[in-house]
């Protein structure tokens, strides 16, 4: 028995590696605290990077709080599949595939009520039994934390990309991102940058920032920390009525800050700019670069040429 299940592992995991090795980035988007609006970053850059013309395929590993399905207007969808072990994604524009396990709740007030183990199969059977097909791009959204979800991913995707932390500013919430940041570095994944969210609200009245959350705490740690500062994303009214009713946010009519923040985001991941690497960055771009430091970046920055 515990030969035949030794053999199954490894037949899913040669299933993985036969996946991932047609996706091109693979990136892992954490956040310490929940409520930070990681899912909605994730939903936005999907979308921002898709109409940059790239292949993006966004996996939900939020097992007890799937919403990607909500917020790309696809919540009614039914897990598909043609011989029942490959699983088709859903598809809610063209070049945008999206897989969760709210496809297969029939009710979608159930709780998911899973142990490690149960979590870490589902994650693997996602991303070796999942038609993903040829990325540029698969962003792995994740609950809070850095336990057994993110684990399993980092395990199972020994050549991931990279992670991005998300946090707002206040101190609480820039505490638990510290942790993601360490997470990161312990398992040696390449940290390609954090984003703050919910960085000031912009009055619907009079377009004024009230910093609800406070200002610039995930930018002050990442200047404490050495990892690149991705942007700042302000609060708008408007926003997460969007996100009930599945609207692509950043193409709504009228003039968002919120969602340039996030095109201008997705714009420094996709031409890979960010040093991704915990080395001071003030050498950035220069002979001063050690090789070593830019063994694990993800980014294209001039200081990649000496690493020859």
């Amino acid at each position: 028995m515990a030969d035949n299940h030794m053999d199954e592992y490894e037949a899913q995991t040669l299933r993985i590696r036969e996946r991932m090795d047609k996706i091109g980035r693979k990136i892992m988007i954490m956040s310490g605290k929940g409520g930070v609006g990681k899912t909605t970053v994730t939903v936005n850059l999907a979308n921002a990077l898709v109409d940059m013309g790239c292949r993006v395929g966004v996996l939900d590993t939020d097992l007890h709080g799937p919403n990607v399905a909500v917020m790309f207007g696809c919540r009614n969808a039914e897990l598909q599949s043609e011989d029942g072990h490959t699983f088709i994604p859903v598809s809610p524009r063209e070049n945008l595939k999206v897989m969760s396990l709210a496809f297969a709740l029939e009710d979608p007030d159930s709780p998911v009520i899973w142990r490690g183990s149960l979590k870490n199969s589902a994650i693997r059977q996602f991303l070796g039994d999942v038609e993903w097909g040829e990325l540029d791009y698969l962003l792995i959204d994740t609950p809070p934390g850095t336990g057994d979800e993110q684990l399993t991913i980092c395990q199972s995707i020994p050549e991931l990309t990279g992670s991005i932390i998300v946090t707002t500013p206040q101190e609480v919430a820039v505490l638990d991102a510290r942790r993601s940041v360490n997470f990161s570095r312990k398992l040696g994944v390449a940290i390609i940058g954090v984003v703050e969210n919910m960085s000031g609200l912009i009055c619907p009245y009079c377009q004024h920032e009230i910093p609800i959350f406070g200002k610039g705490g995930g930018k002050k740690m990442c200047q404490d920390m050495h990892v690149p500062f991705l942007g700042a994303i302000p609060m708008e009214a408007g926003l997460p009525d969007a996100e009930d009713a599945g609207k692509e946010w950043i193409t709504e009519p009228g003039v968002h800050p919120s969602a340039e923040a996030l095109k201008a985001i997705a714009n420094e991941i996709n031409n890979g700019t960010a040093c991704s690497t915990s080395r001071d960055t003030s050498f950035l771009g220069t002979p001063s670069c050690k090789p070593s430091a830019c063994a694990h970046c993800t980014s294209n920055c001039p200081s990649r040429k000496y690493n020859g």
